[in-house]
């Protein structure tokens, strides 16, 4: 019998017909992109059609051959194909791309995020695109040989496919350089180099910034005298959003009424309102850690340290600090403060199916204040609670059945699968809620005004795309995200006995409306709200000083 010609019983053909299998029919995503995008047209877009397949089959063969030994080839493959479906189905469902942040969103979703998710269409691309290959792959016979020849057979294979992809690069380089420069979006969507790059790039983290050591910030904070000798001191809540994007609120001019509560106590006690608020991420991992951060967006993308943030400085300062958490956690933030989750407790109608409503977090909120330091809380409250607000795809779970004000909504987490109108119904139900939600947080701290000044401020994390140019959801990288998954709402309410203890001005605040303001101003907002007084606070940075008048020396 004739011998095999060298390799072909090796890896090469498993090799070469998995980075083939995911280079083409994996990369649907990439390349319906492309042709919307009219790239692919004439011989000359189809010849850079052509070479980016080889040059991400190439990419894909490099990456495989360096890892062709006996027990890594198999299982690195097999990942890669897993990983290959599941991209190719988010970025054709949802028009996401994947990079590292998204990476980070995906490690941190809760078993009730990723149920949201699920879907038969979701099921049927995981199992014929990903786990039949990869089971064909598992069953494939491979022979490796002795090692020092496999070192070298690997080595000319990785030479080889480096050479396919500089040739290829070389053929198409004006016309793949100008593509890859005017739609930067497309090098987000080259599956599964994209998640492997995000992997990369998490996996430098480490040589990039120390991780281990957690920077002291602002040992210097204390409380104003005026504030700390009051006789009601301040209690803020903060309620921090989740998906809100500034367009669907009726406080800022959208047609529909999804803000009625609120509009109805800013005719007796001012709700304002700013419509120009920008966020530092396009989701929430992203954007949580860096809001209350005080370096603001370039600074916490770049820093070399870990620092403590807001809620430690508050705490630093004297004050009674609690994190309310009705989603998938705090980010890191809460961690050295007070905290709860309240999503998964037992209640028959705020939580009837698993998953609680916002509303939960109000309920035995007294108690839970109670139960933190007396002695901090003579000093003044800060409550924070997030949300789980506008959370998709699964926007009808987010809204008990009274709030579901326009119909019909989508009930699918399939999004394509409703018409623009019913998406559109859902989405704006939540807000609805929302309303809700903040108005009977008003309610409660009017209750409390004989304890304390009180005050609430909310902003959003980051929006939401619902189809506008075949986008869903959130999550782009923030240089090429459109403005509704970056514009955010920013309401504050003041009791009378707040903008009494902080001199503020209600004319000047609604006049405000218009100004640009983002999350770096929101750490020095808190500050400057709770009369916090540090080194750290940069009154520029804090968007209620333009509008404050000189404290007096303590309140009544």
């Amino acid at each position: 019998m004739k011998a095999l010609p060298i390799d072909a019983r090796g890896p090469l053909a498993l090799i070469v017909a998995t980075s083939l299998w995911m280079a083409t029919l994996g990369n649907l995503p990439l390349w319906r992109s492309l042709a919307d995008l009219g790239v692919l047209r004439g011989g000359a877009g189809w010849g850079l059609g052509a070479a980016l397949a080889l040059m991400i089959a190439g990419a894909l063969v490099t990456l495989q051959s360096l890892l062709a030994w006996r027990f890594t080839l198999k299982p690195v493959a097999m990942v890669l194909l897993i990983a290959t479906a599941a991209g190719a189905h988010f970025m054709s469902a949802y028009s996401v791309v994947i990079d590292s942040t998204m990476l980070v969103n995906v490690a941190q979703t809760n078993l009730r995020e990723a149920a949201d998710l699920f879907s038969l269409r979701l099921l049927a691309t995981l199992l014929l695109g990903g786990l039949l290959p990869a089971w064909a792959v598992w069953r494939a016979p491979v022979h490796y040989g002795r090692w020092p020849r496999r070192l070298a057979r690997n080595a000319l294979k990785v030479l080889g496919a480096l050479v396919l992809v500089v040739v290829a690069l070389l053929a198409s380089f004006q016309s793949m350089s100008s593509t890859m420069r005017n739609h930067k979006s497309v090098r987000y969507l080259i599956n599964p180099l994209n998640s492997v790059y995000a992997l990369g790039v998490i996996a430098s983290e480490p040589l990039r910034r120390d991780e281990r050591t957690l920077l002291t910030l602002a040992s210097d904070a204390r409380l104003a005298a005026r504030t700390a000798q009051a006789t009601k001191p301040p209690l803020l809540l903060l309620v921090l959003g989740e998906t809100a994007r500034a367009a669907n609120f009726g406080l800022n001019g959208y047609a529909r009424p999804t803000t009625p509560e609120l509009a109805q106590l800013s005719a007796s006690q001012p709700v304002i309102s700013w419509r120009n608020a920008w966020s530092c991420g396009t989701n929430t991992a992203a954007s949580v850690p860096c809001m209350f951060s005080h370096l603001g967006r370039d600074g916490y993308a770049g820093r070399r340290n870990n620092h403590e943030n807001l809620l430690d400085v508050a705490q630093r300062a004297g004050l009674a600090v609690l994190w309310l958490d009705n989603q998938a956690g705090c980010k890191g933030v809460c961690d050295r403060v007070p905290n709860a989750m309240t999503s998964g407790l037992v209640d028959p109608q705020l939580c009837p199916d698993g998953e609680c409503f916002d509303e939960i977090m109000l309920k035995q909120l007294d108690q839970r204040i109670a139960a933190l330091p007396a002695e901090a809380r003579a000093r003044g409250v800060l409550v924070v609670m997030h949300q789980m607000g506008s959370h998709g795809p699964a926007y009808y779970k987010r809204t008990p059945p009274a709030f579901k004000r326009f119909l019909p909504e989508c009930s699918t987490n399939v999004l394509q699968d409703c018409s623009a109108e019913q998406l559109t119904n859902a989405y704006d139900n939540t807000i609805a809620y929302t309303d809700h939600f903040l108005a009977a947080g008003i309610t409660w701290l009017r209750q409390r005004e004989a304890l304390n000044h009180t005050a609430m401020m909310y902003v959003s994390d980051h929006g939401e795309s619902l189809g506008e140019n075949n986008l869903y959801l959130h999550g782009l990288p923030h240089a090429i995200a459109p403005d509704v998954q970056k514009r955010v709402p920013w309401i504050t309410w003041l009791s009378p006995g707040f903008v009494q203890q902080q001199a503020l001005d209600l004319a000047c605040l609604k006049g405000r409306a218009e100004v640009e303001i983002s999350h770096d101003h929101y750490f020095h907002s808190v500050l400057g709200l709770l009369d916090v007084q540090t080194g750290s606070y940069q009154a520029p940075l804090d968007a209620y000083a333009a509008c404050r008048r000189a404290r007096p020396a303590a309140d009544a």
